[in-house]
């Protein structure tokens, strides 16, 4: 009698050395076919938007234009320059497995260096809110990160870019700190207990996309860094959820710039 083959599940043992068969470059070879597109890089520096709100605010102010190369079927990107620093963004691309999807997609495009600014529960208290946080490690509460790295109870930045990172932050006047997120790919079963448990693993902030970056990043060999925008306490009370001027869009630019530059891309005009 032959032995019973076992599906495949995330806690399943995982070939994580082994390539894919479906690759990202490929997808967008054919994209680009059907949809007659330039094969044209994207910039150096791309962003993530879970929320939508920089991409709303900047096409609201006429500040964007398409990426004509851009060739993924889920998503549009929109080029802005910030700091005389053209920037590739992605809106609306939330959770952990959308993320990566595109994350895949952009540095076979032509990125070097992906910015994630998503909005985040606060865990920890670190002043009122808004606030950013560079999450430098992420608790693997989601199934992604699982496909890049074995188990483990976290998903780490690079040390030295998230450094660079951080140094280059200091004069923002949005306060910007560094530390621990939850990654959670279940926002509404956000409970007391595994609130809790995060919180003791020094958890800062909760959000749905670094520790999947963050794993890809470090088996792809890419340059990868989250942001926690820090807005709220869940709805647990009145008026939360408030980001600052144009919801949030301009400090996280201001944001995305600075860190770019720290990490050695772009540099002002005046430079």
């Amino acid at each position: 009698m032959s032995e019973a083959v076992q599906p495949p599940t995330i806690r399943g043992t995982k070939q994580h050395t082994s390539p894919s068969v479906f690759r990202p470059e490929n997808l967008l070879r054919e994209a680009r076919r059907q949809r007659g597109l330039p094969d044209q890089p994207v910039p150096a520096v791309c962003a993530l938007d879970p929320d939508g709100d920089i991409v709303r605010a900047l096409r609201a102010q006429g500040r964007v234009r398409p990426a004509p190369g851009w060739p993924c079927y889920h998503t549009a990107m929109d080029v802005a320059e910030q700091s005389d620093i053209p920037v590739g963004i992605v809106g609306l691309a939330v959770g952990a497995p959308f993320a990566v999807l595109v994350a895949e997609q952009l540095f076979v495009s032509g990125c070097e260096l992906l910015i994630s600014v998503t909005s985040a529960g606060q865990i920890t208290p670190l002043g009122p809110t808004p606030y950013f946080v560079l999450i430098d490690r992420a608790l693997r509460d989601e199934g992604t990160s699982h496909h890049y790295l074995p188990p483990s109870t976290f998903a780490e930045a690079d040390a030295g870019l998230a450094d660079r990172a951080f140094a280059a932050t200091a004069t923002l006047r949005v306060p910007v700190h560094r530390g621990t997120a939850w990654t959670t790919d279940a926002p509404y079963r956000e409970t007391e207990d595994a609130i809790d448990a995060a919180r003791r693993h020094g958890a800062l902030a909760v959000e749905m996309e670094a520790a999947a970056l963050y794993a890809f990043a470090r088996a792809r060999g890419r340059a990868v860094l989250c942001f926690a925008h820090v807005t709220n306490q869940m709805a647990r009370i009145e008026g939360d959820f408030e980001k600052g001027e144009d919801d949030g869009a301009r400090d996280s630019l201001a944001l995305i710039a600075a860190v770019a530059r720290g990490c050695g891309f772009g540099q002002t005009a005046s430079a």
